[in-house]
């Protein structure tokens, strides 16, 4: 069994600029373009005009740029960072015979945070993730393509697009596919897949498989599970509180707004819509229905509706923890952009607060910064035996109005 990955001061102060996944495999990775670098000016009017440039800053083997077969184009770098892992940088969707529209600065992992139900132990599995990363077979990136051994893009068929029944004619039918990025983790018995697919659609579906080993911990009845002949072994149940941070720069760093939308009227024939607006750093939670969206101010679609990508997190366990675990009080995150904010929880980085419930200290939001939690409750299984079967957690992140119409 491995020994669960402790963190020390000297890999907690990994750098941001010169990443690499193991000490022994070191690659240059270009440094990420500072918060205020030029990224093109964005159109404020229709979608047929230019609203951010194409070509992502980076050279290879860290760009991907790939074209779906419904003409979709996805560009973005990536980087492995010591102490978040693996990092997407510049992300930039083109819809099919349209003009390309930034959507993402940065994405990464920004903690794994794994308490068990009896009480202990309490793990903060990122803040050295980088240093784990095992390198790739060909069998781990089915028809891929490895990048610097730790690092697969590939693509996979994600089903049906669309499907309608048209009179006296063929269905309108089409298949949709995915881009796919993803690196794998050996944390302790843990073996975390940590991956992002992008979607012809245009939509971001950020995940984290877990698989590899169960940790073999025993408990009593009330916090465990039988595992194995009988009902002599209890295997702890517990849970994975996985954080994303998501730094959206929707064509370009300026004019971006979070907003909250509700749907009173339960119990009633009718539902109103209510939209809340974040002026400042602020948390929520997740409520049947509810559902955010970072929009862009200024620029429009040819309907002349405002650009933007939703949020749904619907599928969290919903942890709370003690007091001394205030960052799992809340799903979301809405924070301004601070370079030493780097984690959800044991941040590393020097005079800055150490978890994410601290970022949110009132500050006015210009540049803003999401943290997205999602929580799955992990009791084990007879099926769960050794090598344990991926389970997987995570959101989706949508296109609203980026086009006018369906982008096939």
């Amino acid at each position: 069994m491995f020994l669960r990955l402790t963190l020390s001061c000297a890999l907690l102060a990994g750098t941001l600029t010169a990443p690499q996944a193991a000490p022994a495999q070191a690659a240059p990775i270009p440094p990420l373009p500072s918060p205020g670098a030029p990224s093109g000016a964005p159109a404020e009017t229709a979608e047929t005009t230019a609203a951010q440039p194409a070509t992502a800053p980076c050279n290879a083997p860290y760009r991907i740029d790939k074209t779906l077969p419904n003409g979709a184009r996805w560009q973005l770098c990536w980087e492995m960072r010591n102490v978040e892992g693996l990092t997407l940088t510049r992300v930039v969707y083109t819809p099919r015979n349209q003009r390309a529209i930034a959507v993402l600065r940065s994405t990464s992992l920004a903690q794994i945070h794994v308490p068990y139900d009896r009480g202990r132990p309490r793990y903060h599995d990122i803040g050295s993730l980088g240093y784990t990363a095992i390198p790739l077979r060909a069998a781990d990136c089915p028809l891929g393509e490895r990048r610097e051994q730790f690092v697969c893009v590939t693509t996979r068929a994600r089903g049906h697009a669309y499907l309608k029944s048209v009179p006296d004619q063929p269905n309108l039918t089409a298949q949709g596919r995915d881009l796919v990025v993803f690196a794998a983790f050996q944390v302790g018995w843990y073996t975390y897949l940590a991956e992002w697919a992008f979607s012809d659609d245009g939509a971001i579906t950020p995940r984290v498989g877990a698989t590899g080993s169960l940790a073999g911990f025993t408990t009593t009845p009330e916090h465990g599970w039988p595992i194995g002949v009988g009902d002599d072994r209890f295997e702890a149940s517990h849970t994975h509180n996985i954080f994303w941070r998501l730094d959206f720069d929707v064509a370009g760093r300026a004019d971006d707004v979070v907003e909250q939308y509700d749907f009173s009227g339960s119990g009633t024939a009718n539902r109103r819509l209510e939209r809340t607006t974040f002026g400042t750093e602020a948390k929520a939670v997740s409520r049947p229905m509810r559902w955010w969206r970072v929009v862009d101010r200024k620029v429009r679609n040819a309907d002349g509706h405002r650009v933007s990508w939703e949020i749904n997190n619907s599928d969290s366990a919903q942890y709370r923890g003690p007091a001394d675990e205030a960052f799992t009080r809340a799903d979301l995150y809405v924070t301004d952009y601070r370079s030493c904010e780097r984690l959800a929880s044991v941040n590393p980085t020097p005079r800055c607060a150490k978890s994410v419930d601290r970022y949110t200290n009132g500050e006015r939001l210009t540049d803003p910064v999401l943290w997205v939690n999602v929580g799955y409750h992990h009791v084990p299984r007879d099926e769960d035996a050794d090598p344990m079967p991926s389970h997987w957690q995570g959101f989706r992140i949508t296109p609203r109005d980026v086009t006018a119409k369906n982008p096939y």
